[in-house]
């Protein structure tokens, strides 16, 4: 039987509808528009792509966004600066900084310089430790994506083996937490493998649901999945492609034409997760301006 396909845009689609009603909703009955800064330093060309489609996005479903582009070279002290006046702007109830930032800037330094009630991505240290907790909070848009991906294409986490490949900050260490809460929606036994990893294929076997966020194309091949696992890709990766007009194709983390003979239900790179980190970002933002405004 073939693998059900977990298709990201068309998730991350829906809950943009419902997203654009409550935008709706929210600026007939509070005359509040959610409000987003989005600050870039440098020319990274993912970056630029990722902000682009952060705009189009906040343009689609109603949210009034604002960039600050800046020079590679813009100093430390004066993006601290910017950020301390987003803090303060009572138009902006999120606040996104894209990371990579460049080498002479501190990333932990800014991420801490973002008021936690508009740390919109969710990597704030206050908010990192309420979502270990289990408190309510903004959580990180990529693991939350995954969550999402899978309840709404309705996959049972609760009680399931969930194997994680990958152990970053930004997917790996919060999904773990997330699908850990005695909570709907989760409440999964949770498995954590990385580069120690002793015999990877041996831990991914037994996964009813495998996610992969490993950042290296066919980390895990067909052999390494067992008969019905679900399975998510979180990798984005760029090979050489000779047939296509920029000369590459991006692919995930994983094999995806032989683990779909074997996965019932498989998400695609691109399509799968990627349409849901922004999806998610969104979310956050309408929930900052709600918790703002006393209406959460």
């Amino acid at each position: 039987m073939a693998a059900k396909i977990l298709d990201g845009k068309q998730v991350a689609a829906e809950m943009r509808a419902e997203m654009k009603v409550e935008v709706e909703r929210l600026k007939a009955e509070h005359n509040l528009t959610p409000g987003l800064a989005v600050v870039l330093v440098g020319e990274d060309p993912a970056s630029i792509s990722y902000v682009r489609g952060k705009r189009k996005a906040c343009d689609e479903i109603g949210i009034y966004s604002r960039e600050h582009h800046l020079p590679e070279d813009y100093e430390e002290d004066k993006l601290i600066s910017l950020l301390e006046e987003l803090n303060q702007d009572p138009d902006i109830h999120g606040i996104l900084v894209q990371l990579p930032l460049p080498k002479h800037i501190d990333e932990e330094k800014v991420l801490l310089a973002i008021d936690p009630t508009k740390d919109v991505d969710g990597f704030h240290p206050m908010n990192v430790g309420r979502m270990v907790i289990g408190k309510p909070t903004f959580l990180p848009c990529t693991p939350h994506g995954v969550q999402q991906l899978l309840l709404r294409s309705g996959i049972e986490i609760e009680g399931k083996h969930v194997v994680i490949v990958g152990r970053s900050n930004i997917v790996g260490k919060p999904l773990a937490n997330i699908l850990l809460q005695k909570k709907p929606g989760a409440n999964a036994t949770v498995t954590i493998c990385h580069t120690g990893t002793k015999d990877l294929a041996h831990h991914t076997r037994q996964a009813d649901i495998l996610v992969v966020a490993a950042g290296r194309p066919n980390t895990v091949t067909a052999d390494m999945v067992s008969e019905g696992v679900v399975v998510v890709d979180v990798g984005v990766n760029r090979v050489e492609d000779p047939t296509k007009k920029s000369g590459y194709r991006l692919v995930g983390d994983v094999d995806f034409e032989a683990v779909k003979e074997k996965a019932s239900a498989i998400s695609p790179v691109p399509g799968g997760v990627g349409p849901m980190t922004i999806t998610l970002l969104l979310y956050n933002t309408i929930q900052a301006a709600k918790m703002q405004r006393g209406l959460a």
